[in-house]
């Protein structure tokens, strides 16, 4: 299946014959709702750990709530967005990774069925693993040297990483192969044939600001009806149609604002606004400040 580029996130792992990478990421003195990461999606896998901060994130649909010292798994093409949950400051470290660190382990026959299935995509880990707390202290620990050795990167530090991280998976995969083959399978199918047929639509808001697009319309795009489209674009994104159209759009005027010399009112026809003085209000409302102040004082 083709996705959309525009929420493709072109994650570059500096080094094919070890394909992972560390993000650590902060937002400062966030305020609750407001995005603390962008609705994207790629084909690696992605750890989560929580080091400061209360966050929700939506990933594929569902709801997860992530506090300080709680980790996050999400699986190679998920969509996934977050919001915060509390005012002040966020910080959270990525690992990023890609099934092919692991290619040299396709030929050993417990590799193929306790782990593979996982990084094929053939199975799926939890998103919150932990909640069930078995293996919970060793896996956090695993996770917290490998963050270690991605930082300081001494002699053989590849080695090392390629090794606490297949234990981690081989500890996730231990404590999930008990459960029964089938368990979940027609929830996670309909939960992602759910998130692709999104995916064009979200394309469409993301990138044509002045185009307007109703309920109806948006609904009649991934063939549901308006009460069915209502519940399940908030249960992928976390927002409702409406705000999540006018969040994308104010996000595209703050851009404007301080990477252009155009007016207030060019920008505000630029994504959508007939009325400069509606503009003024709803930027206000989502930013904390007027689309003049917010030129004075750049965010």
């Amino acid at each position: 299946m083709t996705y959309p580029k525009e929420l493709w996130e072109n994650t570059r792992l500096e080094h094919k014959a070890y394909p992972i990478q560390l993000f650590h990421n902060q937002v400062l003195a966030i305020k609750p709702g407001d995005s603390m990461l962008y609705l994207h999606w790629h084909e690696h896998f992605e750890i989560i750990l929580m080091r400061e901060g209360n966050a929700l994130l939506h990933i594929d649909s569902r709801p997860y709530e992530i506090s300080q010292g709680e980790l996050i798994v999400i699986p190679g093409g998920g969509l996934h967005v977050g919001y915060a949950l509390s005012a002040g400051d966020i910080r959270y470290d990525c690992i990023v990774f890609n099934a092919s660190l692991f290619n040299e382990w396709v030929h050993d026959p417990v590799h193929a069925q306790l782990v593979a299935p996982y990084l094929e995509g053939t199975l799926r880990f939890p998103v919150k693993p932990l909640e069930h707390e078995q293996h919970g202290g060793a896996i956090v620990k695993l996770l917290n040297e490998l963050v270690g050795e991605l930082d300081d990167k001494q002699a053989g530090y590849q080695l090392l990483v390629k090794a606490k991280l297949y234990s981690v998976l081989a500890l996730l995969a231990r404590r999930y192969d008990s459960q029964p083959p089938n368990s979940g399978k027609g929830a996670a199918a309909s939960h992602l044939a759910n998130r692709d047929r999104f995916k064009q639509l979200i394309k469409r808001l993301e990138s044509d600001f002045q185009t307007k697009i109703t309920v109806e319309a948006a609904a009649r795009q991934v063939n549901l009806n308006p009460f069915h489209f209502c519940k399940q674009f908030k249960k992928l994104t976390g927002r409702t149609f409406i705000e999540y159209v006018n969040v994308c759009r104010v996000n595209e005027a703050q851009r404007l604002l301080l990477q252009t010399t155009s007016t207030i009112a060019e920008i505000a026809a630029a994504v959508g606004c007939d009325n400069p003085n509606y503009f003024t209000k709803l930027y206000k409302q989502y930013k904390g400040v007027t689309p003049s102040e917010a030129r004075k004082r750049p965010l």
